[in-house]
C-alpha cells in the first residue's frame, strides 16, 4: 500500500532523467574525484554573478535592519520593482510594457504554474513542441489539465507549423514554445514566431475562446553569432513572456522570475489575467517574490554574465564532438548540444558515456529519443579534458 497520491508515486517510477544523471555524477565524483569526472548534466550555471548583483546585494544590506525590510509586500511583488523590469523589459521586448503588465513570482517554474492555474480549466491542453523540458507535463497535470507533445521538424528541431495544426482542437488552452531552446539550442526565426501567432489567432476564432501562447524565455540573453531571438508580445493580444534570472544574473537559487502579458490584450481582459495570476501566486503557496532577489533584480537590470565564456565553451564542445565523430545541430542559443545517439538508443549511449565517466542526459528525458543532451554551463579544462572519454565512447558503437 503506497502512502503516497498515485500520480505522484508514477512521477517517482518516471522521475527526471536530469536529476537521475546529477545523482549518478555525485557517486562517481566520490569514488573517483570530481576532477576525473566530467558532468554535462545539468543546467546550473556556473559563472559567476556580475558585480551589479554584489552591489545590489550590499545596497540592501544597508537597509536590512529596518521595520518590515524583510516583510509581506503586494502578492505581484513590489510596486517599484514592476516599473523598473517592465521600464526593462520594454526595451528588449520592442513593446511597451506598463508595470500593470509584469508580474512576479518564485522563478519561471513557480509564475508557470501560477499562471496555469489561472487559466486552465480541468481536461484542457496545453502544447509543446518536442523536445521540452519535461516538468512542463507535471506542471500542467497540477492544475487538471492534458500535456500533449507535438513533433518538431526532423534534425532541425524548428517549429513545425502543420503538426501544430494538426494537434489544436477546442480543448487546447495554451500553446508553450521554448526560444532559446532546451534541449536543442534551437533560436526560432521571427516568420516562425510570427506564423504560430497567426495560427492561434484564427484558431482562436474558430473555437470561440482565446489559446494563450507562452514564451518560456530564460535564455533569451544567450544567442551566438548575432542571431535575433524575436518577441511574441508584439505579435499576439494572448501572448505572455515567462522568465527569470537564474541563467542571465547566474540565481537560479534565488527563485525569481517574471511574467510580462503583451500589450495588445485588452484593457478587461488584462486586468482580469493580473487579478487571477496575483490570486493563484498566492493561493499555490508562494505569495510573493523572494525580497532579496528583487533587490538583486532592481540593481543588475541590463546586467549578465560573460556570454564570450559561453562561446568559447560552445566551440569548443563543438570541436571535441566532432574530432569524435558525433553528429551534431549548432545550437544557435542557450548553454546545450543536443546530439544524436551513435547507434540511435539513447539510454544504452549515455550508459555507455557513463562508462567513460562522463554524465549526459538521455533524449528520451525530452521526449525525443535517439539523441542526447551536453550542458556546456562548466568550464571549458571539463570539456577538453572528456574529449578521449567521448571519442571511447563513440568507438564503442559500429
Amino acid at each position: 500500500m503506497s502512502i503516497l497520491a498515485e500520480s505522484v508515486a508514477g512521477y517517482l517510477e518516471h522521475a527526471s532523467w536530469i536529476r537521475r544523471m546529477f545523482e549518478a555524477g555525485g557517486q562517481l565524483k566520490a569514488r573517483y574525484g570530481a576532477e576525473n569526472v566530467y558532468d554535462f548534466s545539468l543546467g546550473n550555471p556556473d559563472l559567476p554573478a556580475p558585480p551589479a548583483v554584489a552591489e545590489g546585494l550590499k545596497a540592501f544590506a544597508e537597509h536590512a535592519h529596518e521595520p518590515f525590510a524583510f516583510g509581506y509586500m503586494p502578492n505581484g511583488g513590489y510596486p517599484w520593482a514592476r516599473e523598473k523590469l517592465a521600464a526593462h523589459l520594454s526595451h528588449e521586448q520592442g513593446a511597451h510594457i506598463a508595470a500593470e503588465d509584469v508580474i512576479l513570482g518564485c522563478g519561471a517554474a513557480g509564475v508557470l504554474n501560477a499562471f496555469l492555474r489561472a487559466v486552465l480549466n480541468p481536461g484542457e491542453e496545453m502544447l509543446a513542441f518536442a523536445p521540452y523540458f519535461v516538468e512542463y507535463g507535471f506542471y500542467v497535470s497540477n492544475h487538471g489539465g492534458v500535456f500533449k507533445a507535438v513533433p518538431s521538424k526532423k534534425d532541425t528541431f524548428a517549429p513545425d507549423l502543420d503538426a501544430l495544426e494538426a494537434a489544436i482542437t477546442e480543448k487546447t488552452r495554451v500553446v508553450l514554445i521554448n526560444s532559446p531552446h532546451n534541449p536543442t539550442g534551437v533560436v526560432y526565426k521571427r516568420k516562425e514566431v510570427a506564423a504560430i501567432a497567426d495560427l492561434l489567432l484564427n484558431k482562436s476564432q474558430q473555437y470561440g475562446k482565446p489559446i494563450w501562447l507562452i514564451s518560456d524565455e530564460p535564455y533569451r540573453f544567450l544567442a551566438y553569432d548575432g542571431v535575433e531571438v524575436p518577441s511574441v508580445l508584439p505579435l499576439y493580444p494572448y501572448a505572455v513572456a515567462i522568465s527569470s534570472f537564474s541563467k542571465s544574473l547566474s540565481l537560479p537559487g534565488e527563485r525569481l522570475g517574471y511574467a510580462a502579458v503583451s500589450p495588445l490584450l485588452p484593457k478587461e481582459e488584462k486586468a482580469q489575467l493580473m487579478a487571477g495570476l496575483t490570486l493563484t501566486n498566492r493561493i499555490l503557496g508562494f505569495v510573493n517574490p523572494p525580497v532579496v532577489g528583487q533587490h538583486i533584480m532592481a540593481a543588475a537590470l541590463g546586467s549578465q554574465v560573460d556570454l564570450s565564456i559561453y562561446a568559447a565553451r560552445r566551440k569548443a564542445m563543438a570541436e571535441v564532438l566532432t574530432e569524435a565523430g558525433y553528429e551534431f545541430q549548432m545550437p544557435a542559443g542557450a548553454f546545450y548540444f543536443f546530439p544524436k545517439a551513435p547507434g540511435g538508443d539513447d539510454v544504452s549511449f549515455v550508459n555507455a558515456l557513463l562508462e567513460e565517466r562522463i554524465l549526459a542526459v538521455p533524449g528520451t528525458g525530452f521526449g525525443c529519443p535517439g539523441h542526447f543532451r551536453l550542458a556546456f554551463c562548466v568550464d571549458e579544462s571539463v570539456i577538453r579534458n572528456a574529449a578521449e572519454g567521448f571519442a571511447k565512447a563513440r568507438a564503442t558503437v559500429k
